[in-house]
């Protein structure tokens, strides 16, 4: 079966940021029709740009499958309202910023409109999802669905099931996943999940010892990936993430597992500073 055979026909997206337009490139390059949910048009416009931008820059590497890179920006849309989002949709995916009660709100009110075979899914790298099934009426078709950045390009998708999250539910996570050409792992919910959790201790770990003088970041991330073949270093995959994306999982972490996750002095002061990566051009690197 190919990709855009087994891809769900119909997606929202709730968030139209860095991830939300990635998840929604994802979708769109594998044949799914995809409506994008910002608060207003002109986020919205910035939004649809950001997904055209990834499919052209997609189509040039020779990494689009399914349809053409001209047929793709038609299959995606951009509304202003939750209220929007398609009855026949068959999966919606919030990717709102990390905070539990905008989450909590915007999956209800996803959960209003969309059909009951609809699944819902959050985007939370960090946050509870059974506590976010707690906001619905159907709670057994949700679960979490953590993509990673940069998401169309990312092999992993982890799959973090409440304990009300069905095996329908999951099954078709899971062949979504596959469908988008990406592989799954699947998780109890539990703070942090898998990956964040362990990898933000290797994080965490690598900005103490840039604190306390152990090395300079080049030299850290050139162990991690010579050493032990990461891929990327710690130091630069935390400023892919955000310096501040990774602070808020440090802090919810450090509430709910212990002190083991508090955040180092330096990443406070960094974002305080605003330098969070990437996306301001500094971070423990400039780019």
């Amino acid at each position: 079966m190919s990709s855009a055979a087994a891809a769900p026909s119909v997606v929202g997206v709730i968030g139209g940021g860095r991830m939300g337009a990635g998840i929604a490139q994802s979708f769109a390059a594998v044949g799914s029709r995809v409506v994008v949910v910002e608060r207003d048009g002109a986020t919205a416009a910035a939004a649809l740009e950001r997904i055209a931008a990834g499919l052209r820059q997609a189509a040039e590497r020779g990494t689009l499958a399914g349809p053409s890179d001209l047929d793709v920006p038609e299959r995606v849309i951009a509304v202003s309202s939750v209220a929007e989002l398609p009855h026949d949709a068959d999966l919606v995916v919030e990717a709102v910023p990390e905070n539990a009660g905008l989450k909590a709100e915007v999956l209800a009110a996803a959960e209003d409109v969309v059909r009951d075979g609809c699944v819902l899914a959050s985007n939370t790298s960090s946050l509870s999802v059974t506590e976010l099934a707690a906001a619905l009426r159907r709670p057994g078709r949700f679960l979490g669905m953590h993509f990673f950045n940069p998401v169309p390009v990312s092999a992993l998708v982890e799959l973090v099931l409440a304990p009300e999250t069905d095996a329908t539910a999951l099954d078709a996570a899971v062949r979504w996943t596959h469908a988008l050409g990406k592989e799954d792992v699947v998780v109890k919910d539990s703070p942090g999940f898998a990956s964040s959790r362990l990898g933000l201790a290797l994080g965490l770990e690598a900005i103490r010892m840039v604190e306390e003088g152990v090395a300079d970041p080049e030299a850290i991330d050139k162990a991690m990936r010579l050493g032990y073949r990461h891929p990327m270093g710690p130091l630069r995959l935390t400023d892919v993430v955000g310096l501040d994306v990774r602070l808020a999982i440090a802090e919810h972490l450090r509430t709910t597992l212990g002190e083991r996750f508090a955040p180092p002095r330096l990443l406070r002061e960094k974002v305080a500073r605003g330098e969070l990566g990437r996306k301001t051009g500094q971070g423990f690197y400039r780019w």
